[in-house]
């Protein structure tokens, strides 16, 4: 097993996950380390196939976040990107109306998914973020990939829903 090239093409996929599911940015990034680090302990005993493994590391990663969560007795969702880092054109170099306009729908996303039962934030961020296939998420999840699909579905459903006055209609 090749940790280094799973890591690489794992960790980025795994962090972006943990951000949407509502870890900060650097809460993610220890995460991460610490799923690897248990990996790397487990090397031996782990199959050559990377797909099942990719599964273990997001199945870690979930497990510590709530271990984490359980600790701290909260979880939030938080943005992985600051105001000021988003993109080549910062908020400052926008009209000031425009930055209210990314400011408030920034904020209406996160009440969106905070809404989103927590069944359906997983399977969502898992499929959408996390960039993992129904069959892996089944596999993760324990539940089977018709269920996956219903639960993507229902979270884009409801997340329309939610945010439907944002709707732009030409």
């Amino acid at each position: 097993m090749n940790i280094e090239k799973l890591y690489k093409s794992v960790a980025p996929k795994l962090t972006n996950w943990l951000v949407a599911s509502g870890s900060d940015y650097h809460e993610a990034c220890d995460l991460v380390q610490s799923t690897f680090l248990k990996i790397w302990n487990m090397r031996d005993d782990l199959h050559d196939d990377e797909e099942s493994v990719s599964g273990l590391a997001f199945t870690i990663a979930r497990n510590l976040r709530k271990n984490l969560a359980r600790d701290n007795a909260r979880l939030t969702f938080v943005d992985e990107i600051r105001e000021e880092d988003a993109g080549s054109v910062g908020p400052a170099e926008l009209p000031e109306e425009a930055a209210s306009r990314s400011a408030e729908l920034r904020r209406r996303l996160n009440e969106a998914f905070a809404k989103l039962p927590p069944i359906l934030r997983e399977a969502y961020t898992l499929f959408q973020i996390g960039e993992m296939s129904i069959r892996e998420i089944s596999n993760q999840t324990g539940v089977s990939e018709n269920l996956v699909k219903v639960r993507i579905f229902r979270a884009k459903e409801k997340l329309q829903e939610i945010l439907s006055d944002l709707r732009v209609t030409f």
